[in-house]
């Protein structure tokens, strides 16, 4: 049987289901990556019990297997965010970008053929922007998720919701990176001993990370320090507004 055979439906089968009402415990990480996977030869099915989702790429999987799926009628076909559509995403993205620079040379990478991969080289030099993409997509992504369970009538478990860490958050994560990693206890509260070692802690928690977390751990400490410059030039420009009655901002052209 071939990929594009019809399956049976699950909700045409009232015995393939011991429970419709029962949310499915949807792997939402997995079923992202489906839902942004159009390659042709990648075919991605989501378990209607289990919410596991079954990645099948031709010419690698056992094709008695991709067959077993295919005829399950437990197993739904995901059906990926098109080219055309996450192409218009970028689109989109590039006009938030307010590095003018950085907006020109992401224009000029989408244009013709390669246009994704040209994109994500530009954005692997930029920590941040690179971030904030990655937020953008995916909330993206899961309106596209959202939109298709709803239209095959799936009830789910809870949705995953962006959370961004506190600074208290950060520290304790570390802390505990650094733990597995040294067999030293840790510990909620801040290091004691002053920056240098809150410094040392912080390398030894990076030595823990594994490459491709590094990336995620760069982009989060350029955030903090942008962030903190941010709110350093708020706070200069309401103290100028103060000063003067609003007439200025309280920032020189060489703070802007």
């Amino acid at each position: 049987m071939s990929s594009g055979e019809h399956k049976p439906d699950v909700h045409d089968d009232p015995e393939a289901r011991d429970d419709d009402a029962r949310p499915v415990p949807v792997a939402w990480d997995a079923l992202e990556d489906a839902f942004e996977n159009n390659a042709p030869d990648v075919h991605s099915y989501l378990h209607l019990k289990t919410g596991e989702v079954v990645r099948i790429v031709d010419g690698t999987a056992d094709p008695s297997m991709h067959r077993h799926v295919i005829a399950d009628p437990l197993y739904l076909r995901v059906d990926p965010v098109s080219s055309r559509e996450q192409y218009r995403w970028m689109e989109c993205f590039i006009a938030t970008v307010e590095d003018t620079k950085l907006a020109q040379r992401l224009t000029a990478a989408i244009d013709g053929k390669g246009a994704f991969r040209r994109f994500k080289d530009v954005l692997m030099g930029q920590a941040v922007e690179r971030e904030r993409w990655f937020t953008f997509r995916s909330e993206r992504l899961a309106v596209a998720m959202e939109a298709w369970l709803e239209a095959h009538e799936i009830k789910v478990a809870t949705r995953p919701r962006w959370h961004v860490p506190t600074a208290e958050e950060a520290l304790a994560a570390t802390a505990a990176t650094a733990a597995t990693a040294t067999g030293r206890p840790a510990s909620s509260q801040p290091p004691a001993g002053g920056p240098d070692s809150v410094r040392q802690r912080m390398h030894e928690a990076v030595e823990a990370l594994e490459p491709r977390d590094l990336d995620t751990a760069l982009a989060f400490i350029v955030f903090l320090r942008q962030e903190r410059h941010r709110l350093r030039r708020e706070a200069h420009a309401l103290d100028g507004r103060g000063a003067d009655g609003g007439a200025g901002d309280g920032l020189d052209d060489a703070e802007r």
